[in-house]
């Protein structure tokens, strides 16, 4: 297993770095590779139906005494306890801006979030995510600093160019200039920086800095990370004249990582953060040889939309035309994170009057719009920044806001947590944080609308009264987590099978040849009661009766007059015994 890993390693540095730089490079690896066992044995699978993560700053909770870190497993120990059991931990090292992604030093905890320890304790109880923020690193760093005193290997870690050259084909994910100045021993010289002046671009056309590079992820490795997230990944390769995303030997470098991986820790998961749209980011499958997870990227406008306007039809056609992922590869599935929801992955997805009439209301529920750069000069929308729970205060036709803005936010979570995948919940969709205007106002960033940071005790007063938004949203969902670990049919290698149920549901099966208890889910996209007849949908008959998971009441297959009220969900499951009156035990399979 070793010896074919380094030799797919060692073909890789052929294609990219040529034979001499190739073969120094390969020894490099070598060497770094021999402290760690030769042959570890292979997990039977990396993932469970058990599989949920939360994303989370490390500093997302404060409280007067303590290191956020320890504020953050108080949390996770007192709320949430088994109910997720992966957290992936956004960047958590020293950094200069971009609230960690503008790194200074990738080895070190940040101090003001606490130290290794603290990110290891919560490592006993949880699988981690790290972030190794590949493409750039702050104009802070060590690695920076040597740059501009032109001291080896530092002085060409970054692309240096006079500042001439032509980049309009480089494709842009913000709309601020792609060269910006630095001032060097050696003059005034134009860096590349793919998102902003802060965040200076890593040059891997020189292979000391793949090497660098591999070093930081062995270290996460080192230190518990189970899954390591590749964050900008798609622009990692450089060539002057192309678009400069999704170039081949971004693909070749992903696909050396996850070798490199899979010989230090066989059982370790490679994602892959790429903002594009949904045919590109399924690239990153490779040939079941590249990223073991990508994001489900269009989920998230989709849902949104579909929820908005009442209307699933987009999000079951987009949903029906989904392939499976290829063997051993599964998707990340996630309605909120850090970042805002991204329009590009619904690029010939969703029609662009919809996506204008979605922003536009996004704006009158107080959320704002970040747009990119194209080559003509021309700038389009990218992201729309808004906290997810405040995105659901009302709808396009409700005239302002309405009585369903939980049971319609959970209603998102529950078609999200459906799919095929692994679901991903963003903290702030847990305890259902509104905007953060005044985040926005301090920052002057309109990402920070949905990074609020809480003061603890603030927060679990909120959830102890049992009477807020953030206490029912947090008690359902964990409630609906912990049903849905028990069932089998969320094995993120079930497939899932569309049905269209109309534009008011969105509805799909969980079911494969073997598998004990399929699983039919129904959710009613609307503020209406609806009434489905259960009987036409193909493959009810099978079972005399079924139970809905979420509330264990029963149903007859051939029921024509089901009852679900507005923005209901339901998931149906095979009841066993004839008598429905008797309710199935959702805990056991």
């Amino acid at each position: 297993m070793k010896e074919q890993a380094l030799s797919r390693i060692k073909e890789r540095l052929h294609y990219c770095y040529g034979e001499e730089d190739a073969e120094v490079a390969y020894q490099e690896i070598c060497d770094l590779l021999q402290s760690f066992p030769s042959e570890q044995p292979l997990p039977d699978s990396r993932w469970s139906h058990e599989d949920v993560m939360l994303i989370t700053y490390g500093d997302t909770f404060q409280k007067e005494g303590e290191v956020p870190l320890e504020t953050l497993s108080r949390f996770l120990k007192t709320h949430i306890k088994d109910a997720i059991n992966n957290v992936h931990i956004l960047p958590f090292f020293p950094y200069s801006s971009d609230d960690g992604f503008s790194v200074i030093d990738y080895t070190l905890v940040n101090p003001d979030l606490g130290d290794w320890p603290q990110v290891e304790a919560i490592g006993d109880s949880y699988q981690l995510m790290f972030d190794l923020v590949v493409n750039h690193i702050s104009r802070e760093s060590l690695w920076f600093t040597d740059f501009k005193a032109n001291i080896p290997p530092f002085n060409e870690f970054f692309i240096a160019m006079e500042g001439s050259e032509d980049v309009s084909q480089v494709t842009r994910p913000r709309n601020t200039p792609l060269l910006v100045p630095a001032y060097t021993h050696r003059g005034r010289k134009m860096v590349w920086a793919t998102f902003s002046a802060d965040q200076i671009d890593l040059n891997f056309k020189n292979p000391k800095v793949l090497i660098k590079m591999l070093e930081v992820l062995l270290l996460y490795l080192e230190k518990g990370a189970k899954t390591i997230r590749l964050d900008a990944i798609a622009f990692l390769w450089k060539e002057l004249g192309s678009k400069c995303i999704h170039l081949p030997e971004t693909h070749q470098m992903v696909k050396l990582f996850r070798d490199v991986m899979s010989i230090v820790k066989p059982e370790s998961i490679l994602l892959t953060e790429t903002n594009v749209p949904h045919l590109e980011n399924l690239s990153y499958f490779g040939q079941q040889d590249e990223a073991h997870m990508v994001y489900q990227f269009a989920l998230a406008p989709l849902v949104l939309h579909a929820l908005h306007r009442g209307d699933g039809s987009y999000l079951t056609e987009w949903a029906s035309t989904l392939d499976a992922p290829p063997k051993g590869c599964t998707f990340l599935n996630f309605t909120a994170s850090h970042d805002g929801i991204g329009v590009r992955p619904v690029e010939g997805i969703l029609p662009e009057r919809e996506v204008e009439d979605l922003i536009t209301s996004m704006h009158r529920l107080g959320g704002f719009v970040t747009t990119k750069s194209n080559p003509d000069g021309s700038e389009s929308p990218y992201e729309i920044n808004i906290a997810l729970f405040s995105a659901f205060r009302e709808t396009y036709h409700s005239n302002g806001p309405d009585q369903w803005q939980v049971d319609r936010f959970i209603c998102s979570q529950n078609i999200m947590m459906t799919l095929q995948g692994i679901p991903a919940f963003y903290i702030h969709s847990l305890v259902a944080a509104p905007n953060d205007r005044e985040g926005v106002e301090k920052t002057g960033r309109t990402r920070s609308i949905n990074r609020r940071r809480w003061d603890y005790d603030y927060l679990q007063a909120l959830i102890e009264s049992g009477r807020t938004s953030n206490a029912e949203v947090l008690k359902r969902l964990t409630n609906i987590l912990q049903r849905r670990k028990k069932h089998k049919a969320f094995h993120p290698d079930v497939p899932q099978h569309v049905i269209d149920l109309g534009q008011s549901f969105f509805a799909l099966w969980r079911d494969e040849e073997g598998l004990r208890f399929p699983l039919l889910a129904i959710h009613n996209l609307t503020s209406e009661i609806k009434l489905i007849d259960l009987s036409k949908i193909d493959g009810v008959e099978r079972f005399s009766y079924w139970v809905n998971l979420l509330d264990n009441r029963g149903v007859s297959s051939a029921e024509n007059n089901f009852v679900l009220q507005p923005y209901q969900s339901v998931w149906l499951m095979p009841e066993t015994v004839d008598d429905v009156s008797a309710l199935w035990a959702p805990f056991t399979d």
